[in-house]
Parts: C-alpha cells; sequence; structure tokens
C-alpha cells in the first residue's frame, strides 16, 4: 500500500476534516487522485466520512493515523529502513570519488619515485663510483619530491584549515569533492509538484473561478496568455474544472469541488508568490578553497598519470621492477581516464549550467511578464476578472450540514437529527 505523502501532508495541515477539494487545492493534487487517496487512507485508518445534504463528502481522519499507518504496514516499516540505510550507502558513494583521487595520486607518484630510484640506481651502477651523480646525495630529494609537496601544499599543522560553513551547511573535503564533480542535484525538482500546488491554491483563493491570465504566471508559455487559452486544458483536466461562457463571451474556468471546503477560513487570504519561480542551477555549493583544492589534486593527478606514461615507456620497466610498478601500469588506463574525466566532468558540467541558466532565466522572465499584465490590467482584462468574481463561491460543509456519518448507524443517526431539531427549535422559541 502506497499513500501520496503529499496527500498525507495536507491532512494533517488542514486539520484532519477536510475534503478532496481541500487536499487537491492545498497541495496540488489531481482532483480525481485526491478522491481516491482519501477513500483508501480513511479505510486504513479508519477514519470517517461525513455525508452533507449537497451530496459532497468529508473525510475525518484520527490525529495518529500515520502510526496506525505505521503499525499496519511493513512495506511502510521497511521504507524508512531502506531510506535510513540509502543515506548512508549515498554518503559512502559522494565521498569514495575524493578517496580515489587521493589513491590515485599516491599510487602514482610513489610508481614515479620508484622508477626514478631504479633508473637512478642504474645510473650510478655506470658511473665511476668517484665521480659526482646529479642523483646523489640528497638530489632525490630535491628534484623528486619538491614538486609533490608543492602540489599538495605544506603539510605543516598551521597550514590546515577548519572546515566552512556556507548557508548554515558544514560540508567535508570528500563531499565538496563529489559537489565539484557532479553538483548538488536539481534545484527544481520538485518543480511539478509547487505548480500545481500553486495553481490549486490560486483557484481557491478566487473562489474556484478564475481566468486564463491568472493562471499564466504559473505555467511555461511561449505566447502571450490572451491568444490562445488551450493551455488551461491540463488544469481543467488535473481539477475537474470546467469551462464557463458569460453573456459578454468571455471564458471563464470553474472549479466546483475546490468551492467546496470543510475549513473555517479566518483573516486574509495567505499571500503566493506572483509567478513560479525556477531556481538557477549552482555549479557547486562547496566552498571556494575545497572548490580550489580539488581543481588542484586534478591537475596534481593528472600531470603525475601524464609522466608516469612517459616513464613507463613500452612497459618493460614494469615488468622488470615488478611489485606495486607493475600494478599501477596494470590500472593505468583507469587512472589515467579518472584523471581526465575529473576535470572534464566539470568543466562540460560548467557550460551546460550556462545554457540551463539562461533559459531559467528566460521563463521566469516570461513569467514575470505575465504577471505584470496581470497586475496593470487592460480594461478588457478588467472586465474579465469581474466576471470571474461573479462565479467565484464558497461551500463550507459544517458539523450541522452532515446527514450521514460513517461511524453511526442509521438509528444512531436518526436520533442525533431529531435532537439537532430539537435543539434548533427550542433556539428559536428562546430567541422569539
Amino acid at each position: 500500500m502506497t499513500v501520496d505523502h503529499r496527500l498525507m501532508q495536507a491532512v494533517d495541515t488542514l486539520g484532519y476534516r477536510v475534503t478532496a477539494g481541500d487536499v487537491a487545492g492545498t497541495v496540488g493534487l489531481p482532483l480525481q487522485t485526491a478522491e481516491k487517496g482519501l477513500m483508501a487512507l480513511a479505510a486504513d485508518v479508519g477514519g470517517t466520512l461525513q455525508v452533507a445534504e449537497s451530496g459532497d463528502i468529508v473525510y475525518v481522519f484520527p490525529r495518529n493515523f500515520r502510526s496506525i499507518l505505521q503499525a499496519k504496514y511493513w512495506q511502510l516499516r521497511l521504507r524508512a529502513v531502506a531510506q535510513r540505510v540509502w543515506g548512508i550507502v549515498f554518503y559512502l558513494i559522494r565521498i569514495s570519488f575524493g578517496i580515489f583521487l587521493i589513491i590515485s595520486i599516491v599510487l602514482i607518484f610513489l610508481a614515479i619515485a620508484i622508477i626514478l630510484i631504479a633508473l637512478s640506481s642504474q645510473g650510478r651502477d655506470g658511473d665511476d663510483r668517484g665521480q659526482d651523480s646529479s642523483w646523489g646525495g640528497g638530489g632525490l630529494n630535491f628534484w623528486v619530491f619538491p614538486d609533490f609537496w608543492y602540489f599538495f601544499g605544506d603539510p605543516s599543522p598551521q597550514r590546515s584549515r577548519s572546515p566552512s560553513r556556507e548557508n548554515g551547511e558544514e560540508m567535508s573535503f570528500f563531499e565538496g569533492v563529489y559537489s565539484f564533480l557532479f553538483g548538488d542535484g536539481n534545484p527544481n525538482a520538485d518543480l511539478e509538484e509547487r505548480r500545481w500546488q500553486l495553481i490549486g491554491q490560486v483557484i481557491r483563493n478566487n473562489g474556484g473561478a478564475v481566468t486564463a491570465e491568472q493562471i499564466a504566471p504559473y505555467l511555461d508559455l511561449e505566447t502571450n496568455p490572451g491568444d490562445d487559452e488551450w493551455y488551461m486544458l491540463p488544469v481543467l483536466t488535473h481539477f475537474n474544472g470546467r469551462p464557463q461562457v458569460t453573456e459578454t463571451g468571455q471564458i471563464i474556468y470553474c472549479f466546483p469541488e475546490l468551492q467546496t471546503t470543510a475549513q473555517t477560513r479566518q483573516g486574509p487570504q495567505p499571500t503566493l508568490p506572483p509567478i513560479l519561480e525556477e531556481q538557477l542551477w549552482r555549479f557547486s555549493r562547496a566552498p571556494a578553497w575545497q572548490v580550489m583544492v580539488a581543481i588542484g589534486l586534478g591537475c596534481v593527478n593528472l600531470i603525475g598519470a601524464l609522466m608516469l606514461w612517459y616513464l613507463l615507456g613500452d612497459g618493460a620497466i614494469a615488468q622488470e621492477l615488478g611489485g606495486l610498478v607493475a600494478f599501477v601500469a596494470s590500472i593505468f588506463w583507469i587512472l589515467l581516464g579518472y584523471g581526465i574525466g575529473f576535470l572534464g566532468v566539470p568543466l562540460g558540467r560548467y557550460y551546460w549550467l550556462l545554457w540551463q541558466n539562461q533559459r531559467i532565466r528566460d521563463r521566469n522572465a516570461r513569467r514575470y511578464h505575465f504577471a505584470n499584465l496581470l497586475a496593470n490590467p487592460t480594461p478588457q482584462l478588467r472586465a474579465k476578472l469581474r466576471a470571474a468574481q461573479a462565479y467565484a463561491q464558497q461551500r463550507q460543509i459544517r458539523e450541522q450540514d452532515v446527514i450521514y456519518r460513517s461511524d453511526q448507524d442509521l438509528v444512531e443517526q436518526e436520533l442525533a437529527q431529531s435532537e439537532a431539531i430539537d435543539r434548533e427549535w427550542l433556539r428559536r422559541l428562546e430567541s422569539e
């Protein structure tokens, strides 16, 4: 059994007494999906169905319905455990790229050092022992290892860095390497969810009757909203709406189910953002110093791989020395490929993000243009908005409007209705 998390979130937010229109308009679920989901959830957790005289249905849920689901379905418990396990696994995957980079650098430079030492020993064997060798004494340390420590930096404690914070978040160096390589995910992964949530709230805030121009700032349109209103068809399907033609020939879109609510609204309508704004992609959320160190280590890795390629030559020296050198030579192309990809992937991603962000800016600019048209309406649009207000309404289903409850039998309900009628008559008599 799978319950949409948005449906459960809506039930929590709206006080456990909801209609399908409440849920669809609050979190943007398709109306039919909301109806089926509420019916299934009520059956699973022992919820109550209340039917009003108008035929509208209200769903009432126990406040601990989440605990009931957790106890009833082992799939939900297993999913919760799987999410925790996946969090650990994904963390290990993220840090593995930085760990492999360090291992690659260490293997490459150890192999280079062994080869240079071997070549230096062969050179000394061929020279006169009384003659100084350029590789003798401390020469090896001077020529080989300074370059190594130059790229790695001074290992003294004074050069160590403390974890950086950005936007209040800590990121380890290895996580910073993953962020440098692959970024931090799509900032608009929930775009469609936010889109339908905002559209549903716009419809409810306007009494279930809107014009196409009121919905346009939350869609992806290439033309002006008044030119062709085909884009309203998915909205009508999503929320079970229907178009209405006014006496002046204007089209208004009505959503009867979103006009029915079990909620008691107090105060002004909540303020909604004027558009559905997409967030720009960021290259990396890692601190700048982590990005620079990652680039430096990537260069060290690639340069070291090229040096090792030159020293290995036709592979004879690897066969002669064996051991670590032979092992590194056997995986050399993996190390070289990783070195190229470590710098190539972020470079390609950088230019891809430039292209994506320009498209996002263009879409946001069009949405702001539609929002400005709505904020400064022409006389024709102002008349159309007034016509939509004439269709706006809200039907609140109160407890006294309920004629049937699934948690009572017919006899109990008839007695309750009789008592309610008697109380109403007494109230009227007292008032007279």
